[in-house]
């Protein structure tokens, strides 16, 4: 079992400055307050990362200052993904992967593919992937989603493939995953909402985007789920409940953003086509952040 993804990852921020320019500080500042506060591991460059706006130098700059912050730390996961296979591919072979343990690779977005698609798609990733691979299946982004039975033949077929983050917001694909995974794959829950209910029925931590801003609270509760301590950990994920209700409102990573921001760690600022959480979001984050 490959325990190093086990509990809670947490997807990080791309923090920019007023003039929208990576705010290379408060990146450092979020890493080193995630690490100190019990996150598992890292991942960077994913959606919450605002990957799709990033260039690919700064991408480069944003990996090289979390490898030096982490200093081994913890594990790093790195998001390569995208629906030109041949181009994720290329990318892979382009990035300098010391220091990362994995690579996260979203399921094609807008292309639609087949599941067979899907398949052979990851199937020359994995093929072409000189470290492990966390598949990533997120249907209200991609407008498609990767079946249960696409992504268990990927497991069975594939040993770099040791997990999926799974973000379908579907209890019952959770269900089907876990109930019909092989022993050592991994099933990660990419929903902060369900994640505890995700590690009771057997699932092996998350990928969480509130977890960044509570990573205390967020990582104990994740650890108690596993432990199997249901009501210990419902108490916990009862409190955070509303303030994970908030950051989706409006979009991700507004909304993380905007809590991130009301704790001092960075400015709320996002690049287009997003925009800033509106003031009254902040103020309902601002308000739980002082009862906190």
């Amino acid at each position: 079992m490959n325990n190093k993804f086990e509990g809670t990852g947490v997807a990080l921020v791309t923090p920019f400055n007023e003039d929208l320019t990576v705010d290379y500080t408060a990146l450092e500042k979020i890493v080193d307050y995630n690490i100190e506060n019990g996150t598992d591991y890292l991942v960077i460059s994913g959606t919450t990362g605002e990957s799709v706006t990033i260039t690919s130098d700064e991408k480069e700059k944003i990996i090289g200052t979390i490898v030096k912050v982490n200093e081994g730390r913890v594990p790093l996961v790195l998001g390569i993904g995208g629906n030109n296979t041949l181009k994720v591919i290329e990318e892979i072979k382009q990035t300098d992967l010391s220091g990362i343990d994995a690579i996260l690779s979203v399921s094609p977005y807008y292309s639609k593919p087949t599941q067979e698609g899907i398949y052979q798609h990851f199937k020359a990733i994995s093929e072409a992937c000189p470290i492990d691979i966390i598949l990533y299946n997120v249907p209200g982004r991609t407008a498609s989603n990767m079946l249960p039975e696409t992504t268990l033949r990927l497991a069975k077929d594939f040993k770099n493939i040791v997990a999926v983050k799974e973000a379908g917001n579907n209890v019952g694909q959770y269900l089907q995953l876990i109930k019909n995974k092989p022993e050592d794959f991994m099933i990660i829950s990419g929903d902060d909402d369900l994640a505890l209910g995700v590690v009771l029925a057997g699932g092996s931590g998350v990928i969480s985007v509130i977890g960044q801003a509570f990573p205390k609270e967020f990582s104990k509760m994740i650890r108690l789920g596993l432990e199997g301590a249901a009501k210990d950990a419902y108490q916990i994920h009862f409190k955070l409940m509303d303030v994970t209700g908030y950051i989706f409102s409006e979009n991700n990573p507004a909304g993380i953003k905007a809590v991130l921001s009301g704790l001092g760690l960075c400015l709320p600022t996002v690049r287009l086509p997003l925009v800033e959480a509106t003031d009254s979001l902040k103020s309902k984050i601002n308000e739980y952040i002082k009862n906190f």
